[in-house]
């Protein structure tokens, strides 16, 4: 977000600094300005420094997110396809990246303005805190808001300082990460880069990853603050191990389809993207601008087959001759910009504190994309997995402008907060690719909603505090979802946005002041819901499948319940079926299905212990009941499981200079489970293994001038 967070942001710091479990945490999500989330009538947690960093990896950012009630955060085991997360549901089908979320990270979007979103250009490294909103509140953040997720990095201060640590760990990881952070002459400066490299836990998974961030923030004058922030993610030739089937899964967790070395599967990122936020204040009022720009290029080698059946009598298998087929190697540049404006007002003159925000939202992404085969030559004599003929070429821009305003008064022991924001996206498609068997797909498609949201809250007592509220958000189709139709016949323009109402009761209490407890219930009631039409040739096609119903229980709970020793806990319940019939290619959907991917019950619990200053460790467990894996239920669900991590941490200070020990162990009983599933895969690969037990060591060094 902007720089009003900064005031967050350093009582944030200053509490990791003391080591002490931050109860009262300050946010900007939802109210737009810094607030105690305690008295924030809705859902948002906010997870701090410490608990982003210690005895983590600082690679995924499901470290830290799985401590998050209504969150399903997994792991895929696959750098080329990024992270499966999933708020209340929303996400939960993408087959890749994240999905019907919003990820921002210090204001600038890591989500494109049709929805999709990459985590992976999340940097822990730099993390200060990462906020989750979930809830009807999410809904003032625009189409594809099922929920909010926002990472905001730590301004440079205090004396210079430089550092270098080193991660070693199973199945080939090495981690090499270099920093220098401080402030000189009034100038916050915060520099890091990293390199991990991994074999992957599965054959055909290795990954490279080469992260660079740099940040400078100071004062113009004394009423204004402005922030430059760089960031750029590269990851070449990461390797692709597809979904298993599951008796091959069974057979080997670490096995991957033919298709997948035959043709090579891998994909290469290149992100670069520069962003500014500034903050001026006029009196009580605050103006906070942001502006970025950036750029994005990705070759994906794919499995769409050219075999010959191994069925005497049946014509060889060769979706790629299909002219409407777009090939097996996607391979697009993006050029992305936007920015925002928001102005803050307190109001005078009436009872308690009003305040009134008035924002404006640009966002752009334009894709030149093109596809290619994924072979040269013909049967028996082919070369697989190499870029072979042009089969498309079109130019895709995604536009979004979004005017907003939000007011929140608290009255006596009210609060009360609305929001209204009108959101309109554009999707145009430049088709350059025409031949015979395959027409011009150029068109424009435009959806746009207005989203109100409303949150009352009451204190009952200075220590626990109810809310209500309700929302009604819209989730548009993204590119991927809309590039083609049943049959792969061309773009899918008929395709329209689902349209969701949301209610949500909740209850904040705090306990003897050691203890915090947020509990909600909640209610999504989905029209249109977007859902899996066919998977035919490699490709996916959508379609609007009618009603889903959401219901749904989250409980969190962080407690400091001894002087060296804290627990956490984050239980989610969630029953997502489909409130309406529909057909699905051959299949029939009934009312009642669960919705795949989303599981019924997660939980994650954590027993923290500080023997001395200096040393910590701690016991992690996750829960996660079944998952079903495509709407009829019919397939094998992934079974529930159970693991239990370890982590310990020790420091050591030595007049300016300072080092830390990392020691981790995952899955300390060796379970086998699936750790993630893909969603409606058309060849039956839904599974996903998790690693089995696993080890990380590592250490670092700081010096402080």
């Amino acid at each position: 977000m902007l720089l009003c967070s900064c005031a967050a942001a350093g009582n944030s710091q200053a509490q990791e600094a003391s080591g002490s479990l931050v109860l009262e945490p300050s946010v900007v999500s939802g109210s737009r300005s810094a607030a105690q989330s305690f008295d924030l009538p809705f859902s948002v947690d906010s997870i701090d420094r410490e608990q982003i960093a210690d005895g983590q990896l600082g690679i995924n950012a499901s470290e830290a997110l799985t401590r998050v009630p209504g969150l399903v955060v997994q792991n895929r085991q696959n750098y080329a396809q990024d992270l499966q997360i999933s708020s209340r549901g929303f996400g939960a089908r993408s087959a890749f990246g994240v999905r019907g979320l919003k990820l921002i990270t210090d204001g600038i979007p890591a989500s494109t303005p049709d929805g999709q979103g990459q985590a992976a250009t999340f940097n822990l490294d730099t993390a200060d805190r990462i906020e989750v909103l979930r809830g009807p509140a999410s809904t003032l953040y625009g189409s594809n808001a099922g929920g909010v997720i926002q990472m905001f990095s730590r301004d440079g201060i205090g004396r210079p300082r430089i550092g270098a640590e080193t991660l070693i760990g199973s199945d080939g990881l090495t981690r090499n990460h270099l920093t220098a952070e401080g402030e000189a002459d009034g100038v916050g400066f915060v520099l890091d880069a990293s390199r991990m490299d991994t074999d992957g836990y599965r054959d055909h998974s290795s990954a490279r990853r080469d992260q660079i961030f740099a940040k400078l923030n100071f004062k113009p004058d004394e009423d204004s603050k402005l922030a430059l922030i760089y960031s750029s993610l590269e990851q070449n030739g990461t390797q692709d191990p597809l979904g298993q089937e599951w008796e091959a899964y069974k057979a080997d967790p670490r096995s991957v389809a033919s298709n997948a070395t035959r043709y090579n599967t891998r994909k290469s990122i290149d992100h670069q993207q520069l962003g500014a936020n500034y903050e001026r204040y006029f009196g009580d009022a605050t103006l906070q601008v942001t502006a970025y720009a950036g750029k994005r290029h990705v070759v994906q080698y794919l499995a769409i087959p050219i075999e010959p059946s191994p069925r005497p009598g049946v014509a060889p298998i060769n979706p790629q001759a299909n002219p409407g087929n777009s090939g097996g190697v996607v391979d697009f540049e993006r050029k992305f910009h936007g920015g925002s404006v928001r102005w803050l007002q307190p109001i005078e003159g009436v009872a308690g504190n009003l305040e009134l925000v008035y924002g404006l939202d640009y966002d752009q992404s334009r894709d030149d994309r093109q596809g290619y085969e994924n072979y040269v030559g013909t049967l028996p004599d082919v070369n697989r997995g190499v870029k072979g003929n042009l089969r498309r070429n079109e130019v895709d821009t995604v536009t979004s402008l979004d005017p907003y305003a939000q007011a929140t008064w608290i009255i006596g022991n009210w609060t009360l907060q609305g929001g209204l924001r009108y959101s309109t996206v554009e999707v145009d498609v430049d088709d350059k690719y025409i031949v015979v068997g395959n027409g011009d797909d150029s068109g424009t498609k435009r959806y746009e909603k207005a989203t109100p949201s409303v949150n009352v809250g009451y204190a009952f007592t200075p220590d626990l505090n109810g809310y209500v509220s309700v929302g009604k958000g819209f989730e548009t189709p993204s590119q991927a979802e809309l590039a083609y139709s049943q049959g792969n016949s061309g773009f899918n323009y008929g395709l329209e946005p689902s349209e969701s109402t949301q209610y949500e009761i909740g209850l904040k209490a705090r306990i003897a002041g050691e203890t915090r407890i947020n509990a909600a219930i909640f209610q999504i009631n989905t029209d249109d819901e977007i859902a899996v039409l066919e998977n035919r040739d490699g490709r996916t096609s959508y379609q609007n499948a009618g009603k889903t119903l959401r219901r749904g229980f989250e409980l969190g709970v962080d407690s400091q319940f001894a002087e060296r020793w804290s627990a956490a806990l984050a239980y989610t319940y969630l029953a997502a079926t489909y409130d309406s019939r529909f057909a699905a290619g051959n299949n029939i959907i009934d009312k009642g299905n669960n919705l795949p991917g989303v599981p019924r019950t997660t939980l994650f619990a954590e027993v923290a212990w500080k023997p001395v200053d200096g040393i910590s460790t701690a016991v992690e467990g996750s829960y996660r009941s079944k998952v079903y894996v495509e709407d009829t239920n019919i397939q094998k669900a992934a079974p529930s499981y159970a693991v239990f991590n370890w982590r310990t941490r020790f420091e050591q200070n030595f007049g300016p200079w300072k080092t830390h020990q990392t020691l981790r162990l995952d899955n300390l009983l060796d379970k086998q489970y699936v750790g993630s599933v893909i969603v409606g895969d058309g060849n039956n690969r839904y599974y996903e293994a998790a690693p089995g037990r696993s080890w990380y060591a590592g250490a670092g060094v700081e010096y402080q001038f």
